[in-house]
């Protein structure tokens, strides 16, 4: 059975939308028969997690800390999710101006609570959105889903 993999991400400016498609590009080459849920948090719940078999969260740094957008994907999965989806395989993107180590900080903070597992580290762009990003957050993609494909995550 293909893996199944959710993408939850959030762009207003492009940055982030830039290395999600990159990440995505990743994904369907790395595993071509993934099945694919590509999510905003708005849109993103329960249900989709509970039926991903890993998931990778994109998001704009806002004030050093995620987008409000991703923290309210969390604020409605955390509680229901808690004991469910321990050990749940996680990769991150992240996009910022300026102090993006402080928005991978507070990901990584709420996804220690949820136990969830970092499958790789993650891809950070500060400033503008570059080729090294692009291929990086492409080879993040490709290795999530290899790695999900292969039973490594």
């Amino acid at each position: 059975m293909a893996p199944r993999l959710l993408v939850v991400f959030f762009s207003r400016s492009g940055g982030t939308q830039a290395l999600c498609d990159a990440v995505i590009a990743g994904i369907t080459e790395g595993c071509p028969a993934v099945d694919l849920r590509i999510l905003s948090p708005f849109d993103a719940d329960v249900d989709d997690v509970r039926w991903a078999d890993g998931v990778v969260l994109g998001t704009p740094t806002h004030f050093g800390y995620m987008s409000g957008a991703l923290k309210d994907f969390f604020e409605r999965i955390f509680r229901p999710l808690l004991e469910e989806t321990v050990g749940k395989p996680l990769a991150l993107f992240g996009k910022g101006e300026s102090d993006v180590d402080g928005c991978v900080s507070s990901v990584e903070r709420i996804v220690t609570g949820l136990r969830w597992k970092q499958m790789l580290p993650p891809v950070t762009a500060v400033g503008p959105v570059t080729e090294e990003h692009l291929a990086a957050a492409h080879e993040l993609g490709a290795a999530v889903a290899a790695g999900l494909d292969a039973g490594v995550f």
